[in-house]
This record gives structure tokens, C-alpha cells and sequence, in this order.
């Protein structure tokens, strides 16, 4: 995933990028045409924020941090292919963003609509949820946030919505996307499948009644017995044809910004109750013809069905909690209970919980008494549709349309002009790119609103339809837009005309590999397979719809897990503490410096505000680029959290100057066999070095099964390390120079995707006399696994015996496959000598005369018969 220009790269970045270089730089290293291009999500709120309190020119402050983050990558060893770099923000990049939108509005996927948003009145804009705090103010401005209805602009992902979920199932085959991003995004889509279901409402004659029933949206028919109220959201009809009449609503409906989303707060609308349509069955007696009482409940979603839901305290948990905070004298009725146990009574006291899993219908459900909820639900479905069609099956989705407006300055334009004749009219695609208005640096300087509003000479224009007066879109795309196709243009970022070329994008999409957070598990993920379903479905990418790529965008995904920073926190009272509060002049044991106290030490989140995140570009400056690559890969799994610990990156330096004296010490012995091309003899090997190939081999399997399936980059280190342990300690004159060579060569090319820089100087030094050897180590093929037969072991056991009783056993190199007779006895007996064990065995018995020397099992067994 390409980064915001925040100004400077984090370890975040850091060990993203390390993670894609090392994936990179291996598939080149096997021979394929690799594609790693880089690029900048430049548009966003922190560039026009640096604008309104600095007055600076957010242009120039995302340029200025573009070319400071390329250098850190750069600087970290990074492989990206930088011809194909490019800017969301640059007018060349997001005139087909506008040309994607118009696209979409011809499909009737854009469109405009009234929505429910967070307002500041004194910025003049509107604010993320995230945006809003606890109580209901702006996280800049100090206003109390109000919820008012605006004209939006949506794209209609819900149009895809089948696709969404299903082709999931081909995300998952082979285990191409992690389980916990496919659960995310499948609860996010929210396909229930249910009923839905008319209840009548009654008011009091004074009343308005802007409806005669609610409808509401239910997967659980079977407790429809027990509904005890109905829930509806702030904006439903019912309550805002009451608002004005009453202030005690209108004052509850004011206080719910500063409320949670789950609050258990509610307020009971006066002069309404609903029926439960049950009552509609005939022979319906108990509770059913109770009326129901209509809460306002921040709880309710406007878009949830219809904005309303029916309240079953006895089997939700929710409504358990809302029943009890707002009717708490009140019973709870059950009407499911588990098959195997007694039945449930309406006792508040003594049942504190709700019986939220499927069971059978009670006693108090009439004749569905004893059916499984199924069946109960399958009845009373089919029941109310005879007496009074008053229920249907239904499913509702979670997903809503993605709202891509914006009241900002520094984002994509939105490609319409407003015109009082014709309407909203799309600007002519030979007007594209609209570009955003220049600006001095100062012009945005404690502006409030949105500054595209101010820019009269860009707003007003004439209408492309009829020529009449006519005024540009003042809103700005949501930055997702950019990153929601952006994976097309790195496959030509140099058209001009179009966004791609069908040809290109067909030969590279979709993205093999991708790479990024668990906090992109949704919304940027979730709109690049809207998009890219879109783009395939529109013939822009051909290939896009056949059965195996379903217009999904990537491949494989691997979300790597967040990097934590060691966090000093004061015992006392829990206070962060700076760096230079801390005493680590004994990194084991830490001490405040003023009272030297322990402070309590933990792993979490890097933040400024927890004093404990890390510039990648000191410790590349103090360690080196590859080895703090290194370092990063191996502390932890790549799905992992990584812990980052400083003091523990000596290991990876010692570990490298063994390396490099491996390196000096073979390049110093002159190997007569060094060729690209040479691999070793198996069948003149000594047992050593047949031990050593063995691992070497080991090691090129497992790393190449990381590298292409499993991803534990964690594991390739230690196999590497692994294997520069038995290059070390090898027995002094039992390894041939060569073969020394050989398994240090293949070392170096195994290490080449992860410390690039390193192995290329140890290559080019190892091979300093060899004129037929290739210069640089990344045109080389990275080594190969063998197949089974030739990486199975070389040696085997062999038991000596002294006339049928065992007398050891030791390791010996394998027979030649078919020797037998006396070929096999020779070199069992040569083998068992070259042996510390077997040449002092036989020395003590040099002057007894064996009758014969049986040789079985292949070798296996030998037996001295005297």
C-alpha cells in the first residue's frame, strides 16, 4: 500500500516496505518481470490543517515531504522502481479519478442525496465520527457538533454488494487473504437474512400520525412473542412529526451527539404505542395484546431496515441492557428456551441475562409451543402473511453507500456543474482534469468553512449543456477515491489520454502480492473491490472478468502486525515518562532518574504522546540500512506485532562480521572451480561435506517455501543463521575450498533480498579474482530447492556387530544405488575406517583374522565374523 506524505517514514513503514523489497528482490531473482512501483496518497486533512494554521501552501507541504520520505526510502535499501512514481494530488493523476466518477455517474453509481451528518457551525464543515469527542464537540474548533442534513454525494457500492460477500470464498481458497480481514469485511457487508415485519401503531387523537404501522427488520421471528417495546432512530418519521410539539424530545434529541452509539439511554415517545401483529392471529391471547411503548434509541441505525427495530429483552442481550436501564421494575418475558433444560420463567430477579441462541418455543408461545425456533419462525412468517400481511421474508446488508463528499480544499474536485436549468450536468472529458484553484500560502490561513466556496472566479462558469450561468461542485472526493484505483495506473502511469491501457493492466493486474495494515482491513480494501469490480465490469479490464480473478484487485494479501515501542510509565501515577527521565545506563535495569524508582516498562502503540516511537532513519544512520532490515524481519512473525528493542540488534551485527569473515577467509584461498555454474560432485564428497550440502540444501528449500507460500520472513533469518553456523564450524581440512565456496555462494544469494546492500559487497569481493563470474549478485537466480530424491540424505547408519552382538553404530556416507557383493562390502568396510570409532575398533583388533564379513540391509549392517 502506498503512504501518506506525512514528512517522515515511521517504523511502520519501515517494516512494510522492508516486508515487499524482500518479496521484490526475490521474484526478480527468479526470473520474473517484477513490477514494485511506489507512489504518494497525497491529498487529506493534515496538508490543508498544516494550511489553515501555518498558512502554508498545501501543494508545497506535500511536495516538500514527498522528496523527504523518497529519500528514507531510498536510504533504507529500497528496490521500488521509481519510473513509475506518481502523486494523488498531481492534476495528470487525478483527472482520472474525476474521469472514474464520470464514469460511475453514467452507470448511475454517482449520485446525489440528503444525508444525516456531524456539522461544526463554527468551521463550517463536516466531521468524521472520529472526529467528534465524547461530548459531542469538534476536535478542533471547541463547537458543539450538530447533526444536520446535507446534500451528499454517494457511489452505490451496494450494487455490488452479492459480489462483495461471495467472492470472498475466492479470496479464501489457498488461504490468499488472512482469515481475520475476509471475517472483517464480511461482518462489515452485514448480510442478515430475516423477516420483515408490520406492527400497527395508535396514537392519541391530538397526535399527528404520520404513519398507521413500523416496520422492522428481524432474524428471529421466533421471539416475536416476546417483543415488550419497539426502538426507532432520531430521524424517523414518527419522531420528527412529534419534535416540534415536544421539548422534551427535542431536547433528548439534541443531547445524542454527546452520546455513545451504544447507549442504553432512551426516551419514550407519549401518545403513540405500537401492536404486536401477532394480536392479528386468531385465538391470540397473554402478552401479545399488550401495547407496545416507542422508544427513541441513540442504539438505532437510520439505516437498519426501516429505523426501527423491535425490542426483545428475553433473548437480546442489547435490549436486555436498554429494558433494564429504562423499564427496570419491569419483567422480562422469555419465550425460547434451550431443549434440554427446565422452562424459563418472567422472574426479573432471579434471570439477570438473555437466552440470545436458538432453542424451542415455551409454553407461552401457544401452539408453536415445542417448535425449534426454525420452524417456529418458517410458522409465524407464513401465519401472519394469511391474517393480515403483516410479515414477508426479507434480508437487509449492513453496507451502505459510500458517501465521497467532502467540504475541503485539498482533494479531488467532484467533476459537476450545478445549473438552475439543467441540472447537476458533468463537466465535458475534454475539460478534465478541473483543477483545484491555486493559492498563496496565507489564503487559507484561519479560514473556516469550505474554502472552495470563497473561490468565486473558479465556482462560476457556464453550464456545458446550455451555456447559461452555472456554478462548479464546491465538495472534494473522499481520498479514498485515489487509493481505490490507484493499483491500475502503476500499470501505465504515463497515459495520458486514459486512465490505463487495456493491454497493460491486462498483462499486470491483479496485484500478486499485497501488502499492509489490519487497520486497512475495511474501508480501503472494501472500495478497491468495489472499484475494481466496477473497472472489470465496464470493459476497461478485460481480463478483470474471467471466473478466476472475479474483478477482485489483489491476489494474495499479507497484513503485517503494528510495531509496539518499549513504554516507561511512572508507577505512581501512571505518567509517561520522556527519554531523558529514564536512567539506562543498565538497559536490564531501568530507573527513573530523579527518584530512581523501576518505572513499569511495556510494549505499545508508538505515539508522541507515549514518548516511545523510534526514527528508522537514526538507526539506519547508527546500524546500517540492512541491518535494521534484518533486525526488523527476524523479531517477529510478519502477521505479528513486533516488539522493537533496540539492544537487541547486536545479534544481527555479529552475526553479519562472521559473514563478512567467512567471505574474506574462502576469497583468500583461490577456489580453482569458481563458475557461475558449479555445483559439487555429490558422489566425491567427503561425510562433512555431505552434511554440509545437506543443510545448505535444507535451507534453499525452506526459504523458498517461505518466500512463495508461508511468508515467516522470521524463519528465513534463522535458517540463514542456522547455515552460517555450519559454514563456521566445519572441521579444519575436511571441507574443500570449493565446496566452501559453493555453499557460501548460494549463502549470499539466499541473503540478497533481505540485506541487499551487504550480500552485494560480500558477491563482489568473494568473486574479485574471477573474471567469468557475474558482477552483481540480483542477476544471478536465486537458488533453486532440489527435488526429494536428490535432497534426501546422503548418509546412513551403520550398525557394526562382532559375531551377532552389536558393538556400535556410526554414520557412513551411502552406497552407490545397486552395489552388492563384494563392491559393497569394500566400501562398507572403507567407510566404517574413515570413521574416529570404527578405525579404533578395528586397530584394536588388527591381528585377529576374520573368518568373513557380512554386509546386509544395503549397507546398514556389518557383522566381523571370527
Amino acid at each position: 500500500m502506498f503512504p501518506y506524505p506525512s514528512g517522515a517514514l515511521h517504523m511502520g513503514h519501515l517494516r512494510v516496505y522492508t516486508i515487499t523489497d524482500v518479496l521484490a528482490r526475490f521474484k526478480q531473482m527468479q526470473g520474473y518481470n517484477v513490477v514494485y512501483p511506489m507512489g504518494w496518497d497525497a491529498f487529506g486533512l493534515p496538508a490543508e490543517n498544516a494550511a489553515i494554521e501555518r498558512g502554508v501552501d498545501p501543494a508545497q507541504w506535500t511536495v516538500q515531504n514527498v522528496a523527504r520520505m523518497k529519500g528514507q526510502l531510498k536510504a533504507m535499501n529500497g528496490g521500488m522502481d521509481w519510473s513509475r512514481e506518481f502523486m494523488t494530488c498531481d492534476p495528470e493523476f487525478y483527472k482520472h479519478t474525476q474521469r472514474i466518477f464520470l464514469l460511475l455517474h453514467k452507470a448511475g453509481l454517482a449520485y446525489q442525496a440528503e444525508s444525516l451528518v456531524n456539522y461544526d457551525p463554527i468551521d463550517r464543515t463536516v466531521l468524521a465520527n472520529e472526529q467528534v469527542d465524547s461530548n459531542g464537540y469538534s476536535w478542533r474548533s471547541g463547537a458543539k457538533v450538530e447533526k444536520i442534513n446535507l446534500k451528499q454525494w454517494f457511489l452505490k457500492i451496494t450494487a455490488f454488494k452479492d459480489s462483495l460477500l461471495n467472492d470472498l470464498d475466492l479470496l479464501r481458497a489457498d488461504g490468499r487473504w488472512p482469515e481475520r480481514v475476509l471475517a472483517m469485511q464480511k461482518h462489515w457487508l452485514g448480510k442478515s437474512e430475516g423477516a420483515k415485519i408490520r406492527f400497527p401503531i395508535s396514537s392519541e387523537p391530538q397526535q399527528s400520525r404520520p404513519e398507521q404501522s413500523l416496520e422492522v427488520f428481524t432474524t428471529r421471528p421466533d421471539t416475536l412473542f416476546g417483543v415488550q417495546y419497539l426502538a426507532v432512530s432520531a430521524s424517523h418519521p414518527l419522531v420528527k412529526a412529534r419534535v416540534p410539539h415536544d421539548l422534551d424530545l427535542s431536547a433528548f434529541i439534541d443531547s445524542l451527539p454527546s452520546l455513545s452509539p451504544d447507549s442504553k439511554v432512551g426516551f419514550q415517545l407519549s401518545g403513540v404505542a405500537a401492536k404486536n401483529p401477532l394480536s392479528s392471529l386468531p385465538n391470540a391471547q397473554g402478552s401479545v395484546l399488550e401495547p407496545l411503548p416507542i422508544f427513541v434509541a441513540p442504539y438505532v441505525l437510520d439505516g437498519y431496515g426501516s429505523g426501527a427495530v423491535m425490542g426483545v429483552p428475553g433473548h437480546d442481550a442489547r435490549d436486555n441492557a436498554f429494558w433494564r436501564q429504562n423499564r427496570p421494575s419491569n419483567s422480562i418475558i422469555y419465550v425460547v428456551q434451550s431443549a434440554d433444560h427446565a422452562e424459563l420463567n418472567d422472574d426479573a430477579e432471579t434471570i439477570s441475562v438473555a437466552f440470545t441462541v436458538p432453542g424451542t418455543l415455551t409454553s407461552r408461545c401457544g401452539k408453536y409451543a415445542g417448535l425449534t425456533s426454525q420452524e417456529a419462525s418458517e410458522m409465524v412468517i407464513s401465519d401472519l402473511q394469511k391474517f393480515g400481511n403483516y410479515a414477508s421474508q426479507a434480508e437487509t446488508w449492513r453496507l451502505r453507500d459510500w458517501l465521497i463528499s467532502r467540504q475541503r480544499y485539498w482533494g479531488t474536485p467532484i467533476p459537476i456543474i450545478h445549473c438552475q436549468s439543467c441540472g447537476a450536468v458533468p463537466v465535458p472529458r475534454e475539460q478534465l482534469p478541473v483543477k483545484l484553484p491555486n493559492i498563496e500560502g496565507s489564503w487559507m490561513k484561519h479560514k473556516t468553512g469550505n474554502p472552495l466556496e470563497s473561490a468565486k472566479e473558479w465556482v462560476n462558469v457556464s453550464c456545458p449543456s446550455c451555456g447559461g450561468p452555472a456554478k462548479r461542485d464546491t465538495d472534494t472526493m473522499d481520498t479514498f477515491a485515489c487509493s481505490s484505483w490507484y493499483m491500475f495506473r502503476f500499470a501505465d502511469p504515463h497515459s495520458k489520454q486514459e486512465p490505463f491501457s487495456q493491454e497493460k493492466v491486462n498483462s499486470t493486474m491483479p496485484v500478486d502480492i499485497y501488502v499492509g495494515g489490519i487497520e486497512h482491513a475495511i474501508l480501503h480494501l472494501l472500495y478497491a473491490r468495489f472499484i475494481s469490480k466496477f473497472i472489470a465490469s465496464s470493459g476497461l479490464w478485460p481480463d478483470g472478468m474471467k471466473p478466476e480473478v472475479q474483478g477482485e484487485p489483489f491476489r494474495r494479501l499479507i497484513s503485517q502486525g503494528m510495531v509496539h515501542g518499549k513504554t516507561y510509565t511512572d508507577p505512581q501515577n501512571g505518567r509517561f515518562l520522556k527519554p531523558d527521565e529514564v536512567d539506562l545506563s543498565d538497559p536490564s535495569h531501568p530507573r527513573i532518574a530523579i527518584t530512581g524508582e523501576t518505572p513499569n516498562v511495556s510494549f505499545e502503540k508508538m505515539s508522541k504522546s507515549k514518548y516511545n516511537g523510534v526514527d528508522p532513519s537514526s538507526f539506519i544512520a547508527k546500524y546500517g540500512a540492512d541491518v535494521t532490515r534484518v533486525h526488523i524481519l527476524f523479531q517477529a512473525p510478519v502477521s505479528e506485532v513486533l516488539e522493537w528493542e533496540e539492544e537487541r540488534i547486536v545479534g544481527i551485527q555479529r552475526w553479519f562480521q562472521r559473514i563478512w569473515r567467512l567471505v574474506d577467509r574462502v576469497s583468500s584461498m583461490s577456489p580453482i572451480a569458481m563458475t557461475p555454474s558449479y555445483t559439487p560432485d555429490t558422489s566425491t564428497l567427503t561425510k562433512e561435506e555431505v552434511d554440509l550440502n545437506f543443510t545448505l540444501q535444507n535451507s534453499i528449500a525452506s526459504l523458498n517455501q517461505a518466500l512463495t507460500h508461508t511468508h515467516a520472513l522470521n524463519t528465513c533469518i534463522s535458517d540463514l543463521m542456522q547455515l552460517t553456523n555450519a559454514l563456521t564450524s566445519i572441521p579444519s581440512g575436511q571441507v574443500s575450498v570449493d565446496t566452501q565456496y559453493y555453499v557460501l555462494d548460494n549463502l549470499l544469494r539466499l541473503l540478497a533480498p533481505f540485506a541487499p546492500a551487504f550480500s552485494a559487497e560480500c558477491w563482489e569481493v568473494l568473486h574479485a579474482s574471477n573474471e567469468r563470474q557475474i558482477n552483481d549478485i540480483f542477476l544471478r537466480r536465486y537458488p533453486e530447492p532440489l527435488d526429494e530424491d536428490q535432497l534426501r540424505s546422503k548418509t546412513q547408519q551403520c550398525a557394526v556387530m562382532e559375531n551377532g552382538k552389536l558393538r556400535f553404530a556410526v554414520e557412513i556416507t551411502s552406497p552407490e544405488e545397486g552395489a552388492n557383493g563384494k563392491q559393497l562390502e569394500r566400501w562398507v568396510l572403507d567407510q566404517v575406517q574413515t570413521t574416529e570409532q570404527g578405525r579404533k575398533w578395528l586397530d584394536d583388533r588388527k591381528d585377529k583374522q576374520w573368518k568373513r564379513v557380512v554386509v546386509v540391509k544395503g549397507g546398514k549392517t556389518v557383522n566381523f565374523v571370527g
